[in-house]
């Protein structure tokens, strides 16, 4: 699914999970406790703090740790191979 080189881009995701689901970056802050403005700056960044995260998570009743993970796996057993 991934492959080395690939980068993942975590605040892209959980835009797309959030079309999927009909849901605004406005409801996912309220969720998260934070101001509108600071989730989508988060949403632009590659990465996001962890308990963060843990709440869009919850939130969106969807896990973004699975995808992190996935591609860590990936990563190590290229690194094995290689």
């Amino acid at each position: 699914m991934f492959n080395q080189n690939q980068k993942i881009h975590i605040g892209n995701i959980i835009s797309e999970k959030l079309k999927e689901e009909g849901r605004t970056k406005k409801w996912l802050a309220s969720q998260a406790h934070c101001e509108h403005s600071s989730m989508c700056k988060m949403l632009k960044r590659t990465h996001i703090d962890t308990e963060i995260l843990e709440k869009i998570s919850l939130s969106v009743k969807y896990n973004f740790f699975k995808i992190l993970s996935e591609k860590t796996d990936n990563d190590l057993q290229n690194h094995k191979n290689g």
